[in-house]
């Protein structure tokens, strides 16, 4: 089977980007939802393509999803590589869109994307070398990693209802997302996808999009993350409750989320060497903290892909 790959990708130190996320939604905060950690750049894209073409060369085609943006240093001209705007699977009234939530629920929507797909952030590495059968299952159906680490359904609603707690905003849209596949199928899964490289169908996407169509469109609005937003979860709980996906928990051997901002993380990695990794920018991180990832990343990928440009 094809097995493409789906990427979101944004430069935030693009003079033209700033001043329309600005326009649309003021200045950068430290609140999580529009942090400088959430647009910025560090050449992770760079990174992530070399630990594809190193550990998963049979990667069909990579999609690279941008708000009218093209990484410099690309070579657009690759026979794998493939941009696509965001008004390419957009409607207008949803854009500009600085919410990757949103934007992940018109992932399907990519011309010419397999009905096998990965679907990875820039900030996700492979460590190891995988095969198709690493995401997909002998009956072409995919396996869903997920972490068991996700509050049960009870204890959200003794923390926000008896304590008076607020979620996180990416809780809460998690929370959200389980709600619904809850409402329809009776089953509330108290589990998250794992931070990393996840596997769908094309058409299972698709169809969960089209059955919650009233709840999703209620958000694509969403120019910033917010409370009532529908986390791509739904994509994954879905498939689980239908019995047309693969469970498959991770623990950090085998899926491992690198927060940058904690220098702990490198002893940590190099103890349990997972097969995934996702380096975590956010609020709490500084520049130097950006730096030393990007260090990390260059120690650990030095040789350019075919993706790049020679010069």
């Amino acid at each position: 089977m094809d097995i493409d790959l789906v990427y979101l990708w944004v430069n935030g130190h693009d003079p033209k980007w700033i001043a329309k996320r600005q326009a649309s939604t003021g200045a950068l905060s430290s609140a999580d939802v529009n942090c400088k950690g959430r647009y910025e750049d560090n050449d992770e894209l760079r990174y992530s393509l070399r630990s594809i073409e190193k550990y998963a060369p049979w990667i069909h085609r990579i999609f690279i999803v941008t708000d009218n943006q093209v990484p410099q240093w690309l070579d657009t001209s690759h026979s794998k590589i493939q941009i696509v705007d965001h008004t390419e699977i957009m409607p207008p009234e949803c854009l500009p869109c600085f919410n990757s939530v949103v934007i992940e629920h018109h992932l399907h929507k990519i011309p010419g994307l397999a009905e096998h797909f990965l679907y990875a952030n820039d900030d996700m590495y492979l460590n190891k070398p995988v095969t198709p059968e690493t995401f997909f299952a002998k009956d072409s159906l995919p396996i869903m990693r997920m972490n068991w680490r996700f509050p049960k359904k009870l204890t959200i609603l003794f923390k926000t209802k008896v304590q008076g707690k607020k979620l996180s905003n990416y809780k809460q849209t998690i929370h959200n997302a389980a709600l619904l596949v809850e409402q329809k199928y009776g089953t509330y899964f108290s589990c998250k996808a794992h931070h990393n490289i996840d596997a769908y169908l094309k058409s299972s996407y698709e169809y969960t999009r089209q059955t919650f169509d009233k709840e999703i469109s209620a958000t694509l609005c969403n120019h910033l993350r917010a409370e009532n937003d529908i986390q791509r979860n739904i994509y994954s709980y879905v498939p689980l409750a239908e019995k047309r996906a693969h469970l498959c928990y991770v623990n950090q051997r085998t899926s491992f989320r690198f927060h940058i901002d904690n220098r702990k993380y490198y002893a940590k990695f190099k103890r349990y060497n997972p097969l995934f990794f996702c380096m975590n920018d956010s609020q709490y991180a500084n520049d130097e903290d950006r730096r030393l990832a990007a260090a990390f990343l260059q120690k650990r990928f030095p040789e350019k892909s075919q993706m790049e440009k020679t010069e």
